[in-house]
């Protein structure tokens, strides 16, 4: 199994002037935990929830002026759409991380990967009993 099997696709974007009050907004109105920050068609970092929490929330930062760009993670890690997905999950332990933005082989943005897409893959009855 790939990770173009299980991903995302098409995953929602912020840019990266956009507020912080409006990432954490599209967060919760689409029930996400990270968006890919894109400026210009092109890909420079990721803003997850624990992001807004530990640098702008910890830090004092007025969600309502500071920006994605204040709080984002500009190395973004992620995998291509042809990878299996005992590499992604390998690659997600070695980097600690819960998503992986998937490219394909032009180096554009096609979709995303959670570790929760990965254990559904692994378990589908987890799904089933999750719900």
């Amino acid at each position: 199994m790939y990770a173009s099997d299980v991903m995302l696709r098409s995953p929602q974007v912020i840019g990266p002037d956009e507020s912080l009050c409006a990432a954490a907004r599209c967060m919760r109105d689409q029930g996400l935990t990270a968006l890919p920050v894109c400026a210009h068609d092109r890909l420079v970092g990721m803003l997850t929830d624990r992001d807004i929490t530990r640098r702008a929330v910890a830090a004092g930062l007025d969600p309502n002026t500071a920006t994605v760009r204040q709080v984002m993670t500009p190395k973004v890690v992620y995998c291509f759409a042809a990878d299996d997905l005992s590499s992604a999950a390998a690659l997600m332990r070695e980097r600690a991380v819960g998503h992986l933005v998937v490219l394909d082989g032009e180096l554009r943005m096609v979709g995303m990967l959670s570790a929760l897409d990965l254990a559904v893959a692994v378990r589908p009855s987890y799904a089933e009993a999750s719900h």
